[in-house]
Formats: structure tokens, sequence, C-alpha cells
């Protein structure tokens, strides 16, 4: 962040004044704190159009910002650079905020710009709404051309879950999904998708219109991912000053503050990060009074009054230290941080190494997975976001396979197999897929990213999977194929076919089924089994073939290809009685385990 880059903001007298900091700067804010979130402004008719708001695309923030809890409001000044990736020039820029917010100027290079204002419908933000500065440039914005804006803006941000009171959900449940909001006790701003806290160019999407709103949410993910931020935060404070801040998913060391409060005027203490990558992630924000507990790769921040609940945090992180040490190995990272959310209904919610959730007395052996999966995000990152969440995904199946067994692992596993499958295109170029490098749907980042490292897994085994992982190093990670190579490197396989399979294009899922079962008696009181395996679907597939007969079992894996079948032929040592291809490690159009049970008169 370049010196003097940052504003010091105020008020006197009900007048706004701004001027650039040379020196640390008294601060303040008059006013009454806001009660409620206004009503819905009714949304306005805009000249801008969806395809000029896809053009935008943001290179780079620099926000400096300025919290006032006891009024539950902001003030902020932001650089952004942004770049038109359309195919038209842009004789309009679109801006947009959450609704509870208003720009309070734009510039570029110390000139104003003219702008003007319209109220969008939008459950991109917890208000349902946004306001869009449309932003007259000096000249129009050429194709791949990029630009500068300094933007003032500022207002509330109160706890509000009026979108989806909207739609009729129940008030309880609203309340516990959008608990964002500015307060002196706790603030928490979780960035687009929840409250558009800092200047955007997205789509309106509105919830009730298919899945629009996780459409636009993930697009705006892919298409901030190789942007930066740096981010300097100060707060206010009248009693005690905030201990733990996350910014951006990071838990920071906050400054000492410079000035505390008195009769007359409020403390100020801040925090900032340096310019960063944002990854498949997006600016956040977290201040709050916590009383904090750290060990087992932990950081745990939690009320004064819920601290003796931590011991159980740290028994279930101890308890799977060891899985995290055989993926990850022992070398040093960041500690994982637990933040506790002001109710103890509130949604749990996660971004970067923070997981924000209620703080309880839950068992540690109920915490176990929650945990893998926060400590394999602080062990493991990447830009990528189906290797970012799927990882972490895939250690905590892990711990259900190494303490609740194959088949519980299985079924997690699965639980979300048929939501997968919805989505999947019933064969390449048909519907609306999504490679994996550039997935925006949770369906894929999430669930089939799962699933193709499980099936990694199965290919070539534990300790080279881990190898792969330990030996991985997000900064060299600019190449579509790195991960690949990472792979085919520590396994010494040659992996092509299943990463164009199942990473680079979307093919679909496969669809297995048996077709004969053909036995026959061998020397030795062996038997020569044969089994007829079918795929229907578009992408190939490395399932496992069993045979059983009473405590008896027998399993291989076998190379199933895309719309065609194989004969697989194994020996067994005595008749079978049942055939299983496929234990539901790999995702199928239909059902994911295939059963086929022989009697004596049928082969």
């Amino acid at each position: 962040m370049k010196p003097g880059f940052f504003l010091a903001v105020l008020v006197l007298g009900g007048s706004l004044c701004v001027a650039q900091q040379s020196q640390k700067p008294e601060v303040l804010f008059s006013g009454p704190p806001a009660t409620q979130t206004p009503a819905l402004t009714p949304p306005q008719t805009s000249e801008v159009t969806d395809a000029q708001r896809e053009a935008v695309a943001i290179r780079a923030w620099e926000v400096d910002l300025h919290l006032v809890p006891r009024a539950q409001s902001m003030e902020a000044h932001a650089r952004v650079t942004l770049q038109n990736q359309g195919a038209a020039a842009l004789a309009v820029i679109p801006l947009q905020l959450s609704s509870t917010l208003h720009f309070e100027g734009v510039g570029m290079q110390g000139r104003r710009l003219r702008f003007s204002t319209t109220m969008l419908n939008s459950d991109t933000d917890h208000t349902g709404q946004l306001i869009e500065a449309d932003i007259q440039p000096p000249s129009p914005l050429a194709p791949h051309g990029e630009i500068t804006l300094d933007v003032d803006y500022g207002g509330t941000v109160p706890l509000t879950a009026q979108r989806l009171l909207a739609i009729g959900a129940p008030e309880a449940k609203a309340q516990a999904s959008d608990w964002d909001r500015i307060s002196p006790d706790f603030t928490g701003l979780r960035g687009f998708g929840n409250v558009v806290w800092y200047p955007v160019a997205s789509v309106p999407a509105v919830l009730g219109d298919g899945s629009r709103v996780f459409d636009e949410i993930g697009r705006q993910k892919l298409l901030d991912q190789n942007a930066t931020i740096a981010l300097h935060v100060t707060d206010e404070f009248l009693d005690q000053p905030p201990s733990a801040a996350v910014l951006n998913g990071q838990w920071v060391q906050m400054d000492k503050p410079t000035s505390m409060p008195t009769a007359s005027f409020p403390g100020v203490i801040t925090a900032s990060i340096a310019r960063r990558r944002i990854g498949f992630d997006v600016p956040s924000v977290f201040l709050a009074r916590r009383t904090e507990t750290s060990g087992q790769g932990l950081r745990i921040l939690t009320n004064d009054g819920d601290a003796h609940y931590a011991g159980n945090y740290l028994a279930a992180a101890e308890s799977v230290q060891p899985l995290i040490h055989t993926w990850f190995g022992n070398t040093s990272h960041p500690a994982a941080t637990i933040l506790e959310l002001p109710e103890p209904d509130d949604d749990s919610a996660e971004t970067g190494d923070l997981l924000a959730t209620p703080v309880s007395s839950t068992p540690s052996s109920q915490l176990a997975p929650a945990l893998a999966h926060a400590l394999a995000h602080a062990y493991f990152t990447s830009p990528r976001a189906w290797l970012n969440e799927g990882v972490a995904n895939f250690v905590g199946n892990l711990w259900l396979d190494s303490t609740s067994g194959h088949a519980a692992a299985m079924d997690h596993l699965n639980a979300e197999r048929q939501a997968l499958a919805l989505v999947e295109p019933a064969s390449p170029g048909q519907g609306t897929g999504q490679d994996l490098l550039n997935a925006g749907s949770p369906a894929y980042y999430r669930t089939k990213a799962t699933y193709v490292l499980w099936m990694l897994r199965n290919q070539i085994g534990d300790a080279k999977l881990a190898s792969a992982l330990q030996s991985y190093n997000p900064a060299d990670d600019t190449e579509n194929d790195y991960f690949e190579h990472v792979v085919e490197k520590a396994s010494g396989t040659d992996l092509r076919w299943f990463f164009e399979n199942w990473v680079y294009q979307d093919r679909g899922l496969p669809d297995l089924s048996i077709g004969g079962v053909y036995s026959s008696q061998e020397a030795h009181q062996q038997y020569l089994v044969a089994v007829d395996i079918a795929n229907e679907g578009y992408a190939e597939a490395y399932v496992p073939v069993t045979l059983k007969a009473g405590d008896a079992a027998s399993t291989n894996w076998v190379h199933v290809p895309a719309n065609g079948h194989i004969t697989h032929r194994m020996l067994f040592q005595q008749s079978p009685t049942e055939v299983d291809v496929n234990d539901g490690s790999v995702p199928e159009v239909r059902d994911s385990i295939h059963q086929r049970m022989l009697t004596d008169d049928r082969p």
C-alpha cells in the first residue's frame, strides 16, 4: 500500500470532510445509531445491460475502511482497478454496493467523475437490493483496457434478514443465516453473497429464480480469483477495543490503540493486511471482543463466558492431528481460527483459515469431522477452488473412513451425489456442466472435487497421494496441468486420461451396469469368473469389482471405457454368490453401487 493512500474521514457538526492522511488524526463520528433496516426501495430501470456488467472484472482493491460500531456505520475509500473483458467499449462503468450504503464520490487521477445511481433487486446482498453507480469515465474503456477509480462511500450495515424473509423463510432460520452486521461487540462482513461492503460489478439475481444467485456468486469468485486486495481497517470503540481481527479469512494481529476513549471521544484501533491474491474467496472483515485459547494447530476465539468450551475443540483437534500429519506432513502452518458467532443458533461459515461458528458444549468426538476439515484448510491452500475446497472435504471424509468405517465414509460421500448428477450434462456439450478448472458451483468444486481426490486415492494409494499433496506449492500452480504433474511425479503413473475425463473437461458421469456373469471351475478348485460391465456414460471410470461367497471376498480394480463395455476375468477360490461393481467411490448418473446375486442355476 502506498504511503498516504489511506483517507481519514471526519464528521464535524453533521458535515463530511475528507483529508489525506499524513499523521494519525483524531476521527470523530456523530449521529444516532441505526436501529433497523430501511424498507425496500422500489427497483428502478437502468440503462446498463447485464452484458456491460459481465464485462467488468475487478483486478485489484485497495480499501481503507472506517467502522463506527455504535452507529452500525462505516465510511470507506476504495481504489479499484478494473478491466473491460467484453467485446465492446464501455461508455459507462457499473459498480454496486449494499443498498444501505451510498456512493459519495468517484474520481480518477484527481478528477471527479460523473455518475448516477439506480436501486436494483439482487439477493447477493442480505438486504435483497444493491445500489448501482453508473460511472462515466473520461473516455470509453476499450476492450481489454484497464482503469483505476477512487470510490468514496459509506452508510450502515445493520443486522437484517430481509432477502430471506421476503421469500417466506421462517424468521428464526433467516436470522440464523444472515448474521452480518456492524455492532460494538461483533462486526462480521462476509462479502459478496452476504453483504456487499466493497464495490463490485455483478449481474442482479434473485432467490427463487432457479440457481441464478448461486451461479452469480460462483461467477464472481471465478472472475476475482486472481485479483488482489490490500485492506486497512480503523475501528472506533467506547469501552474495550476488539481483541480479534480476521481479514480475508486470515487472523491478523491488531495494532495497539492509537487513542483510548474519553468522556468526549471514542478510542481508535487499527488492523491491516498487505496486498495479496484473493483466490476463490471474497473479501471479508471480522472484528470482535473475544478470549483466545490456542493449541493443537487451533486459535479459538470465544466469548468470555464460553472459554471453558475451548477444551472440547482442542481435544478434537488433538485426535485428528495424526491424520493431518499423515497427509500434509509435520511442517509449520498458520493456525486454523475458530471465531465464536454472536448467537448460539447462527449458521457456521468458513473463509480462508477461518471457521465462524457458535461454540458450545458439543463433545469432542462430534467436533472432530469439522476440525479435520478446518485444519486441512490451514495446512493446504490452493488458488484453485476445486483443490482448496475438495482437499478439505476429502480429509473430512478420510476421518470418517478411519473412525466409522468405509461404509460410513461412502454414505457421507454419496449424500450429495444426486445433486451432482442433476447438474451434470447427459453428454459432452449438452446441458450446463462445468469443468473443475472453471467450476463456480459447489456441486462441482466441493462435491465432484471430493470424488476426484477419492478416485485418485484408489488409483495410486494413500502414501503417493499424500506425497503429492505435501509437495504441492500454490505459488507454482499457474498452469492448468500443474497438479496433474505433481501427482504423476509422486506416483510414477500416467494420469492424463483421468484428468481429461474428470478435471479438464466435463464429460458428465459414468453410467455403469452389470451385464452377464459367467463362472467356470478351473484346476485346484478355483473358479474363473467373467463379469461383463457396460458404461453408457461419457466419462471413463476406474472401479472396484468384488466377488463374494460367504466370508470370502476378492476385489480387482477395473478401467471401464466411456460409452462402451468390457469383460473382466478373475480367479476365485470358490463359486461366487455375489458380484459387486463400484462401492460408491465413483459417482454415477444413477446408483453408484451395483450388486448381482448368483444362484446355483444362474450363471
